[in-house]
């Protein structure tokens, strides 16, 4: 279980006893059905805090006040902690530490794998290829689907291990009644993106003290669009490998229509969180925190980017350029994934489903 500071501890007792914020989103609820904390129950009301922030700004106790309660930067701390204390293999948690310095060196390390692999292609790096299995040309098959697969189901294999851990942690698995139940209720939470719409309703106090749906559009445009990129992928599997047709397909082909629709929403939807984070108020933030979501969104927008030029560009010179761009972008996501703010959705999904449980 992850360390939690001692204040931590003290801000929730405060909250508890004051209930001011009674009501708000789903923190403050599971909270006042405690009457003490354990590093569990920290761990547990950290990760289904959306970062709304109504809490702070409605708090009286709130900096400047002496008793400095600062809800949601202690909950950002631990959710924080999160990502390392659950990051398998143990010998690699640390990694979640230093996201950044992973993700240089898994894209450093994939430009130069793909590029020597282009680089020695029959037709060459720079000459424009096009038509049927144009992208193999540059780098052959294998050499793309394998690394991407297995990087793949490692970043699944280790999120899903940590979320079993998390929820056992937590006291999810020690029942199973109404679980299917709670289950199907917290999906629907995490799909309509339930809490992000703010303690009062009336949208986040985000980037500033006055509500706004703002960061609730952005985060669905990056989490829908992500979705349909990902059936776009699923799309063109079965197009190549059922219907024998390669790529690249026609621009009115499934894949490249979910491709191209899901890779734009994700540039606004990612471009405009970070232009929120760079406006928001810090007194509630924890620099840590923001650090990797400044990490995980710019890695989407530059994976995004490469996508959408390779698209754009496909049938020019540029393509086997962008291509081991693309390649080495997405492979470096699929690498941090488990060790950064990727793997929240998986915590933030198991703490829906336990709260589902215990309101019942």
């Amino acid at each position: 279980m992850a360390e939690i500071p001692a204040t931590t501890f003290w801000q929730l007792e405060v909250c508890n006893a004051c209930r001011y914020c009674e009501g708000y989103c789903a923190v403050f609820p599971a909270l006042e059905r405690r009457r003490r904390f354990t590093p569990a129950d920290v761990v547990y009301l950290a990760n289904l805090c959306h970062d709304c922030r109504a809490c702070f700004y409605a708090c009286m106790y709130a900096p400047p006040h002496e008793f400095g309660v600062n809800i949601p930067r202690a909950l950002a701390e631990v959710r924080e902690r999160t990502y390392a204390e659950y990051a398998l293999p143990r010998v690699v948690a640390g990694l979640a530490r230093r996201n950044a310095w992973l993700l240089l060196t898994v894209a450093v390390a994939s430009l130069a794998f793909f590029g020597l692999i282009a680089a020695f292609s029959p037709r060459g790096l720079f000459q424009a290829q096009t038509g049927p299995g144009a992208f193999y040309t540059v780098v052959p098959y294998l050499a793309m689907v394998l690394p991407a697969l297995l990087l793949w189901l490692y970043a699944i294999g280790v999120m899903l291990a940590g979320a079993f851990a998390f929820a056992k942690d937590i006291g999810a698995t020690r029942t199973q009644s109404g679980s299917w139940r709670a289950a199907l209720a917290a999906a629907g939470e995490a799909l309509g993106l339930r809490y992000l719409r703010g303690g009062t309703g009336g949208g986040c106090y985000y980037p500033s003290e006055r509500t706004s749906n703002t960061r609730l559009v952005l985060h669905m445009l990056v989490f829908y669009g992500f979705i349909s990129a990902f059936i776009a992928t699923i799309a063109a599997a079965i197009m190549q490998d059922v219907f024998d047709q390669l790529p690249p397909y026609p621009l009115l082909s499934v894949p490249v229509v979910l491709g191209a629709v899901g890779g734009a929403v994700m540039i606004v939807g990612a471009t405009g969180l970070l232009y929120l984070k760079w406006r928001s108020d810090r007194a509630p933030a924890d620099a840590q925190t923001l650090a990797l979501d400044w990490l995980f969104l710019i890695s989407l927008d530059v994976v995004s980017l490469t996508g959408m030029l390779l698209l754009v560009l496909r049938e020019t010179p540029a393509m086997g350029v962008l291509l081991v761009v693309h390649l080495a972008t997405v492979l470096a996501l699929f690498v941090s994934a488990p060790y950064g703010k990727f793997a929240h959705f998986v915590y933030r999904y198991a703490a829906l489903v336990q709260n589902r449980r215990e309101s019942r």
